[in-house]
C-alpha cells in the first residue's frame, strides 16, 4: 500500500536515508514498498538490496513533477519498465522540458505489463485511464468518492499515502529544505511548495481503516504490487563485452598487440618481460578484461591521433600489458609493481585505468567516446553533492531571516559548538538553537546532483536500463547514480581526466617548436631519466610549474632527501601525502633515507615486507602487503582495506569486521598487543590520502618530462605554464620566474601581443588575456587587423582602423601597448581623448594605400614618475611583471636575502618578504598555525613557520610586503624562518620620485 515513499534524494524534500527508510518499514511489518523520488532514481538499487535483505518486495519508480507540480507517479513491474522509466526521466531531463501532465497525447510504457501509473484523484478523467493506468486516492480524500462512478471505475483506485518524513520534527526539516530550494524565508513558503504534515509511515492496520468503506481499494493495490516482480544480479560485468566481434577475437587482438608492443618496449629477447606478459594475459582474458583493455587503448590511439598529451596512471599503472599498449609510461618490471594490485581474482572491486589529458583537450576525448561507443550505451559517472556544516548554517539563517551580521556569528558558533562543544559559545535565543539543531541534522544531505570529477561508463546494454541520465551545465549526459551504485550493480568506470600540467607540456613543445626549430620526444623517459642536467635541476629543487614537485612542501621534501633520481621522486611523490605526514612516518622515512642502519624494524615479518621503505608504509601496495603477511587477512579483505584507506569504499559494518580480524589474527600470531596496535595506527594514518606505488610512478614521469623541458627550454616552459594558468601558484609568481630565467618580458602590445602571451627568440610579449577590463573581441579585433593590414603606425591609426572605444584605449595605453609611437603614457592618452572626441566616423576603415600623416597636438610638459609603471601594472594585470619590490615603503638592501639565511642557523634575523602563498593547518590541540611562502628581493625563496601564538598576534592579512623577525631553524638542509614578530609593510605612493633600492625590471 505503500507506493509513493521518498528518501532524501528527493533534493531538498525527503528526509529518510534510504536505509532508514526500509528499516522503518520493516519494523512496521510492511511487506512491500515503492520508492519514488521526486524525478531521480539516484538510490534505486540501494533501495532494492536494502529491501532483499529486509524480506520487503522492492518496488522502483519515481514521482514526476513540474517544478511543485505533482504530476504522477510511474511504477516498474519488470526491469523493461524500469528501463522505460529511466527513459522517459532522460528525454525530459536532457531536454528540460517539462513532463506531460497527463498520458492524454500519448501511452506511458510500451506494454501495459511493463509497468504503472498512478494519478491524484480529479487530475485525470476516470474514462481516459489507460489499462495500466491508476487513480490513487489519499485518506484524506476519501469522502471525495461520493460523486467518483465508482460502480464503472473501482478497479482503477489504489491507495495513496505518500511518505516523505519520519515524524514532527523531520516534517519541520522537511520544511527548511523547502525553503532553502525556493530561498525564501520559511514563513513565506506556499503550502503548494511543502508536503502535507501526515506524510509519514502509518502502521499497515491503521492505513486499512481508512479504507474500511472501501475494500476493493487496497485490494486493487495490493494486486498491483504483486505485479511488480524486478530482477536485478549485482555485481555482474555490465560494461560492454566485446571491443570487436566476439570475446575470442578480443583475446587473440588483445594478445598480439601486447606482444609487439613488448618487443618495442623491452626488446624481442628479454624473457622476464615476456613471460609477465604472458601470465598478464591469461588473468585479464579469465576475469573477463579484455575488452576493458581495447577500448582504453582504443582511447589512447584516439588522443595520440590527434597529438593530445596524455598520462595514464591509477592502478592500472600496474600492469605490464597496459606498458605495452602506450596506457602508461611506467614500467612495472623497473619498480617491482605487482599486477595484482590492479587487477586479481580476489579483489572485490573493479580495476580502473586514470588516464589524464590537458584540460583543453579532455572535452573532445570525452565527446569521442560518446561518438564511438554510442550515447545510449556511454554517460559520465555521477556523484552526489551534500551539505555540509558551515554553509548550511549560512542557508538556514538566510531561511529564519536572520541579518548577514548575525549569520556571520552564529556560523562561528556552530563551528565551535559542533568541534569544541564551548559551552561558552552555544546559541543564546531560540532561533539561534532551532539553527543550530537542525543544522546538525540535515549536514551530510544529499544537495544536488553532480558530476564524477572524471569517471565514464560505458555499458553493453543501454545506460538506461539502470539508471536515468541527466544533462548538467558541462553539457554531457550524467548517470544520477554514483561510483558506489555503478559497481554494486557491475559498471566499472573509466576515468577520462584532466589537469594543467599537460597542458604545459604540450603547448611548452608547440613553442620550442616554433621558437627553437626543435622537436621533442616527450615520452623519451628512460633518457630524461638519467640526463645530467635533469638530476641537477632536480637536486636544487628548481622545479616551479613543474606537476605536482612545486609546491612549497614538495621543494621542501625533494631537498631533504636530496633527490636526484627516479626512484626517490616515486617515493617522494607518496610520502608528501597526509596520510604518511600526519603519522609521523614522513619524519622517520626521511631519518632512515639518511641513516638506514640507525633504526629497527617493529617486527621481523615488516622488514620482509617494507625494507625498500625502510619500515614505512608508503604505498597502497605496502598496507595490502601487511594486511596479507603480517596479520594474515585474505586478499579480498586486503582490498577492502586498501579502498577504505583510499576513500573508495563504504560500508562501515564491513570494516569493524575486518578490524576485529585483524587483532584477532595478530594475537593467534604471537605478536604483542603495542606491536599490533602500532601496525594499525599506521594503517589507519593513511585515512584516503595515500598512492599507490603506480600512481606515484606516473606522477613522477610526468615530473620527470616537465623537469626536461624546464631544464633545457626554461623560457618556452614557463609561457606554457603562464598560458595554461599556472599550477599551484599564481600567474604573478610565473611572471617572476620567467624573469629569472633571463627573458625579456614586454609589457601588452598592439603590434606584438596575442591574446595569449608569445615568445619570439629572447622576447616574450605579455598577451592581452592578462588584462583585466580588456573584452576578448577587442584584443580580437586588433590582432585580425593587425595579421590582415600590418602594423599600427599611431594611435589615430589604431582608432581607425578598429573603432575602438575610449575606455578600452585607455586601458591600452596605461599598460604602455603603444609604446612603439615613441610618445609618452600621458602624451597618448590626451591624444587619444581628443581624437576621439572629434571621430565622426563609428565604423572602422582598412588601412589605406597611402596613409596621411597622423593629426598633430601640442601638449603641455607632462611630468613622469618612475612607478607610475608599476602601479599601471599592478591595477590593470594584479601584480608587476618583474619584481614587486620597488613598491615596498622600505628598504630591503637593510635585511637578511634569502641566499644568506643558511649562514643563520639558530639567530634571530628579520627579513623582507613578499607574500606568494600560505598553508593554514590545525595542531592537535586544535589551534591554527601556517607555514608561509615569499620571496624577497632577488626573487628568492622564503619559507616561514607561524605557531599558533604567533599567528594570532601577527596574522597575515593578504598580499602584499611584510617585515618579519624570528629564529632561523633548520631540518635536513632546510631552512625555515619561525616568525616571532611580523608587520606588513605598506606601498610607496604612486608620485615616488625614485625606489629606495635600484632594480632592474
Amino acid at each position: 500500500m505503500y507506493l509513493n515513499c521518498k528518501t532524501y534524494f528527493s533534493l531538498r524534500y525527503g528526509t529518510f536515508s534510504t536505509e532508514d527508510l526500509v528499516k522503518t518499514a520493516a519494523e512496521q511489518g510492511i511487506s512491500s514498498l515503492a520508492i519514488t523520488n521526486i524525478n531521480c532514481v539516484s538510490d534505486a538499487w540501494d533501495f532494492y538490496q536494502h529491501c532483499r535483505a529486509n524480506g520487503i518486495r522492492p518496488i522502483l519508480g519515481t514521482e514526476i513533477r513540474n517544478g511543485d507540480k505533482f504530476c504522477y507517479i510511474l511504477l516498474a513491474a519488470n526491469a523493461t519498465g524500469f528501463e522505460w522509466i529511466n527513459s522517459f526521466l532522460s528525454a525530459h531531463l536532457q531536454e528540460a522540458i517539462p513532463f506531460p501532465e497527463t498520458a492524454a497525447e500519448r501511452h506511458f510504457f510500451d506494454n501495459p505489463a511493463d509497468g504503472f501509473v498512478i494519478y491524484p484523484l480529479e487530475s485525470k478523467e476516470p474514462e481516459n485511464l489507460y489499462t495500466n493506468e491508476y487513480i490513487g486516492i489519499k485518506p484524506a480524500h476519501i469522502t471525495k468518492l461520493f460523486s467518483f462512478p465508482l460502480q464503472e471505475f473501482r478497479h482503477k483506485l489504489v491507495v495513496l499515502h505518500p511518505v516523505s518524513f519520519q515524524d514532527k520534527k523531520h516534517y519541520n526539516a522537511h520544511r527548511l529544505l523547502r525553503a532553502i530550494h525556493h530561498n525564501t524565508l520559511l514563513s513565506r513558503l506556499a503550502p503548494e511548495q511543502q508536503a502535507a504534515p501526515d506524510e509519514m509511515f502509518l502502521p499497515p492496520a491503521r492505513l486499512i481503516a481508512f479504507y474500511a468503506q472501501y475494500p476493493f481499494i487496497v485490494t486493487n493495490t495490493y494486486r498491483l504490487m504483486e505485479s511488480c516482480n524486478l530482477e536485478m544480479e549485482f555485481h555482474t560485468d555490465k560494461n560492454k563485452k566485446t571491443f570487436s566481434a566476439t570475446a575470442e577475437d578480443d583475446r587473440i587482438f588483445l594478445a598480439k598487440l601486447a606482444i609487439d608492443g613488448c618487443h618495442q618496449r623491452y626488446g624481442k629477447r628479454n624473457k622476464t618481460a615476456m613471460e609477465r606478459v604472458k601470465k598478464e594475459l591469461a588473468i585479464i582474458n579469465q576475469l573477463g578484461f579484455n575488452a576493458y583493455f581495447l577500448i582504453t587503448r582504443d582511447i589512447i590511439r584516439y588522443a595520440q591521433g590527434r597529438g593530445y598529451y596524455y598520462v595514464g596512471r591509477g592502478s592500472g599503472a600496474n600492469s605490464i600489458v597496459a606498458y605495452c599498449l602506450q596506457i602508461t609510461d611506467v614500467d612495472p618490471i623497473e619498480l617491482d609493481l605487482y599486477f595484482e594490485r590492479f587487477l586479481n581474482p580476489y579483489r572485490t572491486s573493479p580495476p580502473d585505468f586514470d588516464i589524464d589529458f590537458s584540460w583543453l583537450d579532455r572535452d573532445d576525448v570525452i565527446d569521442y567516446v560518446f561518438k564511438r561507443y554510442g550515447k545510449k550505451q556511454v554517460a559520465l559517472l555521477g556523484m552526489v553533492t551534500t551539505f555540509q556544516y558551515n554553509a548550511l548554517i549560512r542557508e538556514l539563517g538566510k531561511v529564519f531571516g536572520l541579518p548577514k551580521a548575525e549569520i556571520d556569528q552564529l556560523a562561528v558558533k556552530g563551528y565551535y559548538s559542533r568541534n569544541h562543544s564551548f559551552a561558552s559559545k552555544k546559541a543564546e535565543d531560540h532561533i539561534q538553537q532551532l539553527i543550530l539543531q537542525y543544522g546538525s541534522m540535515l549536514v551530510n544531505f544529499p544537495n544536488h546532483l553532480s558530476i564524477h570529477p572524471g569517471g565514464m561508463l560505458v555499458s553493453e546494454a543501454p545506460v538506461c536500463r539502470y539508471t536515468a541520465v541527466y544533462m548538467p551545465p558541462k553539457g554531457f549526459p550524467t548517470a544520477q547514480i554514483d561510483m558506489f551504485v555503478a559497481e554494486n550493480v557491475g559498471l566499472y568506470k573509466l576515468d577520462i581526466l584532466s589537469q594543467r600540467g599537460l597542458g604545459h607540456i604540450k603547448e611548452a613543445i608547440r613553442l620550442v617548436r616554433e621558437n627553437r626549430q626543435v622537436s621533442i620526444n616527450i615520452h623519451e623517459i628512460e633518457r630524461f631519466k638519467k640526463d645530467p642536467g635533469v638530476k641537477a635541476q632536480i637536486k636544487k629543487v628548481d622545479t616551479i610549474g613543474c606537476f605536482y614537485i612545486e609546491s612549497p612542501a614538495m621543494r621542501q621534501l625533494l631537498k631533504k632527501l636530496e633527490c636526484d633520481d627516479y626512484l626517490t621522486l616515486v617515493a617522494a611523490s607518496s610520502i608528501i601525502r597526509p596520510g604518511v605526514a600526519s603519522s609521523g612516518m614522513m619524519k622517520a622515512y626521511i631519518e632512515r633515507y639518511h641513516k638506514p642502519d640507525s633504526f629497527e624494524y617493529i617486527h621481523p615479518v615488516m622488514k620482509e615486507l617494507l625494507e625498500e621503505t625502510y619500515g614505512v608504509m608508503v604505498y597502497q601496495e605496502d598496507v595490502i602487503k601487511v594486511a596479507h603477511h603480517f596479520a594474515g587477512l585474505d586478499m579480498g579483505e586486503a582490498d577492502i582495506l586498501r579502498r577504505a584507506m583510499s576513500g573508495k569504499y563504504r560500508g562501515n559494518k564491513e570494516m569493524i569486521r575486518i578490524k576485529e580480524k585483524f587483532f584477532a589474527n595478530c594475537r593467534e600470531r604471537g605478536y604483542e598487543d603495542a606491536i599490533s596496535q602500532e601496525v594499525w595506527r599506521q594503517i589507519e594514518s593513511f585515512g584516503g590520502y595515500s598512492f599507490s606505488k603506480a600512481h606515484s610512478a606516473s606522477f613522477a614521469v610526468e615530473s620527470y618530462q616537465s623537469l626536461y623541458l624546464k631544464t633545457y627550454f626554461p623560457k618556452e616552459f614557463m609561457v606554457a605554464v603562464i598560458n595554461n594558468f599556472g599550477g599551484f601558484y599564481s600567474r604573478e609568481l610565473y611572471f617572476y620566474e620567467l624573469h629569472r630565467t633571463g627573458a625579456c618580458i614586454h609589457p601588452p602590445c598592439v603590434n606584438n601581443s596575442d591574446w595569449f602571451t608569445n615568445i619570439r627568440g629572447n622576447d616574450v610579449y605579455v598577451g592581452f588575456i592578462h588584462l583585466k577590463s580588456l573584452e576578448q573581441s577587442i584584443a580580437e579585433t586588433i590582432i585580425e587587423e593587425r595579421k590582415k593590414y600590418g602594423t599600427f603606425l599611431h594611435v589615430q591609426d589604431l582608432i581607425e582602423r578598429t573603432a575602438i572605444g575610449k575606455e578600452s584605449l585607455n586601458i591600452l595605453i596605461r599598460i604602455n601597448a603603444l609604446r612603439f609611437t615613441g610618445r609618452t603614457k600621458k602624451q597618448l592618452l590626451w591624444e587619444a581623448n581628443m581624437l576621439h572626441s572629434h571621430q565622426q566616423a563609428k565604423t572602422p576603415v582598412k588601412a589605406a594605400l597611402f596613409r596621411e600623416p597622423p593629426i598633430h597636438f601640442e601638449l603641455p610638459e607632462l611630468p613622469h614618475y618612475p612607478l607610475e609603471e608599476l602601479y599601471d601594472q599592478m591595477e590593470l594585470l594584479g601584480f608587476t611583471l618583474h619584481n614587486p619590490f620597488p613598491l615596498a615603503d622600505d628598504d630591503p638592501g637593510k635585511y637578511v636575502a634569502a641566499a644568506d639565511i643558511s649562514s643563520h642557523k639558530g639567530n634571530i634575523i628579520t627579513v623582507l618578504g613578499y607574500l606568494i602563498t600560505y598553508k593554514p593547518v590545525r595542531t592537535i590541540k586544535g589551534d591554527t598555525m601556517c607555514f608561509g611562502t615569499f620571496i624577497d628581493m632577488h626573487l628568492d625563496w622564503i619559507d616561514t613557520v607561524h605557531f599558533p601564538d604567533s599567528l594570532a598576534r601577527y596574522p597575515l592579512n593578504g598580499n602584499g610586503f611584510y617585515r618579519m623577525t624570528g629564529k632561523v631553524i633548520e631540518d635536513f638542509g632546510v631552512y625555515n624562518l619561525e616568525v616571532h614578530e611580523m608587520k606588513k609593510v605598506g606601498l610607496r605612493t604612486r608620485t615616488a620620485h625614485s625606489p629606495i633600492h635600484p632594480f632592474t625590471h
